[in-house]
């Protein structure tokens, strides 16, 4: 990627300094513009579950269309985002960072432009792509620009100012939410306009290019395959709660289906493939995985489904729902230093599986909340998120240590990205297939057949129902949404058990380097 501003950066390509490309002066600029890149797309996630009431009354988007807004994003973000981190190797972190801010943020403009829901998912899904460039940059440069003494102190700022962004975004997103109406869910996309601008200045003008290290394969075959089969498997998921496509969910599954088996046969068959598929021979690598998928399944479900329910349903408003997110990113914040150290010293099997059985009993909470019709947010809702905020916490760092810890130490790297992007591949079927349960639930509830223009799950009422339909409305909305908080709460006791089957109990043998638990907050 070439721009006027590389002939006024030329003169900063000087020597490497201490092991590293850039000058000890210019590592400051380093920091802030990973720090900014990564709040895009911190704010623009989490504030979107919060403004999706008011997107799917502003665009006249149905429940699909809602889940295929997120979906888009996830999609191509994780199937792309380790040919994207490939990226910064072959070309070099900054142009390729800079190459994957820029994309981003041109689909953001075009995001707060769109005139329905479909350009909206379309625009949606290339954000993705920037974003599967620029996710894994924003960390890889700051290792690559500060020396092995410094890095721990500038990952921990990176990484305490990401959890900031991420429990302060949805707060803020909900009160101009709620402050200016609907119309405002435009500038949450927006917004990344001037933090991506100032980002690309710091990067191409402030620092030094640095040399690509090597001439890595992107597998972009791979990434084509796996954005297929992904796609393929939430169409059909979500076909099951879209109105005259029912016949579609069939097919479409088991065409995702057959391209996951290409896939994977395409993979195995790459002498540089996206997926080292030999780590899943490892039992402890394999398992944390199945438990990961579970838990962000589990996590990514409920964050979505669960402002629906109350800005849609309860009535609520979105200042007050925004602060769902924050007991999350808080506990994640103040706790995973201390829970990594933890585990370091009985290993990260206990804490998992312990974290995984919290989280369970928060959603089976929420589940009976909403099942019992029990309308309470601050003394309700709020104090269950809380708890599964501590559950996730005690799980997030030792995860990652499990993961680190099943591998060689030369597959460390590749290991850290491949449950990154399971991760996000749970928060994709998730999403898609918890709203044809909640859907079903709600149909079933309503018998919508008989009782036709009545909003579907997660819509706003534009205008006043009869108060007894109302009342039903309600329970139905609860009903489909205790489904989803119950089929969750299931998945979180399984990952606890087969946490507990597989991952290792033992002390590690060496200490733990922060650059090793940088990985923590990165998916959240």
């Amino acid at each position: 990627m070439h721009s006027p501003n590389e002939a006024a950066a030329a003169p900063l390509t000087s020597p490497v300094t201490n092991g590293t490309f850039c000058p000890q002066s210019q590592r400051r600029f380093v920091l802030i513009a990973a720090i900014l890149a990564s709040a895009l797309g911190f704010i623009d996630g989490s504030i979107l579950a919060i403004a999706m009431p008011a997107i799917r009354v502003n665009l006249g988007a149905s429940l699909a269309e809602a889940q295929w807004i997120s979906n888009a994003y996830a999609l191509t973000l994780s199937a792309l985002i380790l040919a994207g981190g490939a990226a910064g190797d072959r070309f070099g972190l900054r142009r390729a960072f800079v190459a994957g801010i820029a994309l981003f943020i041109v689909a953001s403009l075009a995001c707060a432009l769109a005139p329905n829901a479909v350009v909206l998912i379309a625009f949606r899904a290339v954000q993705g792509i920037g974003a599967a460039i620029m996710v894994p940059g924003s960390l890889a440069i700051i290792a690559k620009a500060y020396p092995k003494k410094e890095r721990g102190r500038a990952i921990g700022i990176w990484a305490a100012a990401s959890a900031l962004t991420t429990a302060l975004g949805p707060v803020l997103g909900g009160l101009v939410l709620s402050a200016f109406g609907d119309g405002i869910w435009r500038a949450i996309f927006a917004v990344n306009l001037p933090l991506g601008l100032i980002s690309i200045y710091l990067l191409l003008v402030k620092i030094p290019a640095d040399a690509a290290t090597e001439k890595r394969s992107l597998d972009l075959g791979g990434g084509a395959l796996a954005t297929l089969a992904f796609g393929a498997l939430a169409y059909g998921l979500t076909s099951m709660s879209s109105s005259g496509e029912g016949h579609m969910a069939g097919p479409s599954i088991a065409a995702g289906a057959v391209l996951l088996v290409v896939f994977i046969l395409f993979e195995l068959r790459q002498r540089e493939p996206m997926i080292d598929l030999s780590l899943f021979r490892i039992g402890a690598f394999a398992g944390a995985n199945v438990a990961t998928f579970f838990l962000y399944f589990a996590l990514s479900a409920n964050l979505f489904y669960l402002p629906m329910l109350l800005i849609a349903g309860w009535g609520l408003s979105t200042a007050e729902v925004g602060f769902i997110f924050l007991p999350l990113s808080a506990s994640i914040a103040l706790l995973s230093g201390p829970v990594g150290q933890l585990s370091d010293r009985i290993g990260p099997r206990f804490p998992i599986a312990c974290g995984s059985l919290i989280v369970a009993l928060a959603f089976a909470g929420l589940a009976l909340l909403s099942r019992a019709g029990i309308h309470h947010f601050w003394t309700g809702i709020f104090p269950l998120m809380a708890l599964m905020g501590l559950g996730m916490a005690l799980v997030v760092s030792p995860l990652s240590t499990a993961i680190m810890t099943a591998v060689e130490d030369k597959d460390t790297g590749a290991a850290s990205g491949i449950n990154n992007a399971v991760s996000r591949i749970g928060g994709l079927i998730a999403v898609a297939a918890m709203g044809s349960l909640a859907t079903w639930v709600y149909s079933t509830m309503l018998d919508t057949r008989v009782r036709p223009g009545i909003p579907g799950f997660g819509e706003p009422v534009s205008t006043g129902l009869p108060p007894e339909l109302e009342a039903t409305r309600l329970a139905a909305s609860d009903m489909a949404f205790s489904a989803i908080s119950l089929t969750t709460a299931v998945l979180c006791l399984l990952a606890a058990i087969i946490a507990w089957m597989t991952v290792s109990g033992q002390a590690l043998p060496w200490p733990r380097r922060a650059d090793e638990s940088s990985t923590d907050s990165s998916r959240n």
